[in-house]
């Protein structure tokens, strides 16, 4: 309650983002000159690499990585300086400081563990140059949009703290801290999309998802983040699920914490995993248990005292949002259990007994909890509050269950009594993004009222209505792209050579031959090949096999053509003793819609970020 206290804390959050905006500016200069007197730049620069891969190398490593995660840390904290002014005064001071302490400790262990301005006398003349893998205009900005995913989450993180230490949480609480979350959503979702577009045509085998522990670690928090969104809904229209939503907020932060701690403590070796020093590890164990440990505690001794909110019947929009909750923190405690048991066992066994937990594991158990999601998706936005009429929902959606299933039926006909399971899949795409064409249609009383009239009620519509029906939408496409790519990719993997012509998916691959090239710091062997469908060329594909010096290391790049009814995928590999080339040629229907659902269930978050009611500090 100490007001001169409470009057540094906006001064300061501005002057921590500063400082940390200095911090990264230097070393953002010190790559784009090639500085290599700084150590950090030897190891992930090289003077040959394009001022793109130059600037992205800022953050390709373990130490410049820290800095932009603390920048975006502190940005979030400047942003609710200066927007949040409308917050009540407490409230406000008591959340950023508890940014301020997150930011804190990891400037603390940046400075103990992980310096990025240790210096190299006398310097060398050139660097070690940046892992060819991460040498991708994607993945340049996959990272960025990554981590204002992981750390948005913390303003959740740090209103949920706020509100009980205040013993306040209330409708307008929801409204505050509801615009924060849903921005670290987009954001989160789009960084996953591009990672995941970056390993379907970067890795060269046309997989676009491996259920791999780095890429879990994101997904975890976007699960649980989405199940906070909805039910911050729940407390700002009714009043209820305060302690489920604050528990909610505390945990979505914690998995991003944790897959802090997966990805930087050295106890995985991939793409993604930087560091090795066992130091690091331990510190960031011990962040994590202090950030996760006292903000649970602080849940347990104050959250019981939280007043409950009204009651609802057990067909409701509440109860919906409930079972939506339910499942999606279920759904994430699989993929937890899948990501951890394998680094728990390794531990046990001292790294001798290796246990993989592949799709398999997560086919059986995180599928099955998504069908009654998906199916209850198009219900509950149609469900009134309070007390709702499942009969009539039914009803009212009658029109788009019996096109959803003759759909499926068609598709089940058309594959000549195909999988089943393929047919249910698309289904039950059709049926998510008819249910939101069905909820807009009946609010503007389309086909039911004067076009004129409709319009008016069209543009009367809160944004964030029309926003949730996109993104309802956009899962929709989704899960159409996942079902279509894979039940009916068709793989070719062959030997071409010059003039040869080889079918895949009903596309005619002609192998026009191969050539060297020489890119931008790198050698390469481009192939090229002309694809056709009866007779009409369609698209040339040049995939190339890259060879890169600095550091040395051999990637592929696939060439790919993108169509609505399928991508057309081509790899080149070795050339063979008998002449011939190596090629893996794809036909994988559908793929881009899961790139096209992403997009438009972001776009729908951001739709529903321009509604008024959401703007940070509003009434």
């Amino acid at each position: 309650g100490n007001r001169q206290l409470m009057a540094v804390a906006e001064p300061a959050a501005f002057g921590q983002f500063l400082f940390v905006a200095i911090a990264f500016a230097v070393l953002t200069h010190a790559f784009v000159v090639s500085d290599f007197s700084v150590l950090t730049v030897v190891a992930n620069s090289h003077s040959a690499k394009p001022m793109l891969y130059k600037i992205s190398g800022v953050w390709g490593n373990h130490e410049g990585s820290l800095v932009l995660w603390v920048l975006i840390l502190t940005l979030f904290g400047a942003a609710v300086a200066l927007f949040g002014r409308n917050l009540p005064t407490s409230l406000r001071a008591r959340v950023l400081s508890v940014q301020a302490m997150i930011a804190a400790g990891f400037l603390l262990f940046m400075l103990l563990t992980s310096n990025p301005f240790l210096r190299v006398i006398p310097p060398p003349p050139d660097g070690n140059g940046l892992n060819p893998l991460l040498q991708d205009p994607g993945l340049a900005f996959h990272p960025p949009f990554l981590y204002l995913g992981y750390v948005g989450f913390s303003m959740a993180f740090s209103f949920a703290v706020a509100a009980l230490i205040e013993g306040r949480v209330d409708p307008a609480w929801a409204r505050w801290v509801r615009p924060w979350t849903l921005a670290a959503w987009c954001f989160l979702t789009i960084g996953i999309a591009m990672g995941s577009w970056w390993a379907y045509y970067e890795l060269g085998w046309g997989g676009w998802w491996f259920w791999d522990p780095v890429e879990n670690a994101s997904f975890m928090p976007w699960l649980l983040g989405t199940a906070l969104l909805h039910s911050a809904i729940v407390v700002e229209k009714r009043d209820a699920l305060k302690s489920w939503t604050l528990l909610l907020a505390i945990l979505t932060f914690s998995l991003s914490l944790l897959g802090t701690f997966i990805v930087r403590s050295g106890v995985l070796t991939s793409v993604h995993a930087f560091a090795t020093d066992p130091s690091r590890g331990v510190f960031i164990l011990a962040l994590l248990i202090v950030a996760i440990g006292g903000s649970l505690t602080l849940f347990a001794i104050r959250a019981p005292a939280l007043k409950g909110g009204g009651l609802f019947s057990p067909i409701s929009r509440e109860a919906a949002l409930v079972l939506n909750n339910w499942l999606l923190a279920t759904a994430c405690a699989t993929v937890l259990l899948g990501t951890l048991y394998p680094l728990f066992m390794d531990a046990l066994s001292g790294g001798e007994d290796k246990v993989t937990v592949g799709p398999p594991y997560y086919n059986a158990t995180f599928v099955p909890l998504m069908i009654p999601l998906l199916i209850a998706m198009s219900i509950g936005p149609l469900l009134a509050w309070k007390r709702g009429d499942l009969p009539g929902v039914l009803q009212r959606l009658k029109f788009a269950a019996i096109m959803s299933a003759l759909i499926g039926l068609a598709t089940l006909y058309l594959s000549w009594g195909g999988p089943v399971l393929a047919a249910f899949g698309i289904a039950l795409g059709a049926w998510l993004i008819l249910g939101p064409v069905t909820d807009a249609v009946e609010r503007t009383k389309l086909f039911r009222a004067p076009l004129a009239q409709s319009w008016a009620r069209a543009r009367g519509l809160p944004r964030a209505s029309w926003g949730a029906m996109m993104a309802h939408a956009g899962m929709g496409v989704l899960v159409l792209g996942i079902t279509g790519s894979t039940a009916w990719t068709e793989e070719k993997i062959t030997v071409m050579r010059q003039g040869e012509t080889v079918t895949v998916g009903g596309y005619d691959y002609r192998f026009e031959g191969a050539e060297q090239v020489a890119g931008p710091n790198y050698s390469a062997i481009r192939g090229h090949f002309s694809a056709s469908r009866d007779g009409r060329e369609i698209a040339t594909l040049a995939p190339e096999a890259r060879s890169y010096p600095t550091p040395p290391m051999d990637t592929t790049e696939a060439a790919i053509h993108p169509r609505l009814s399928g991508d057309l995928f081509a790899v080149i590999g070795e050339r063979q003793a008998d002449g011939g080339w190596a090629a893996r040629l794809y036909f994988r229907p559908f793929l881009s819609w899961i790139w096209g659902g992403c997009i438009l269930m972001t776009l729908g978050g951001v739709i529903s970020l321009t509604d008024r009611r959401h703007r940070v500090g509003a009434p």
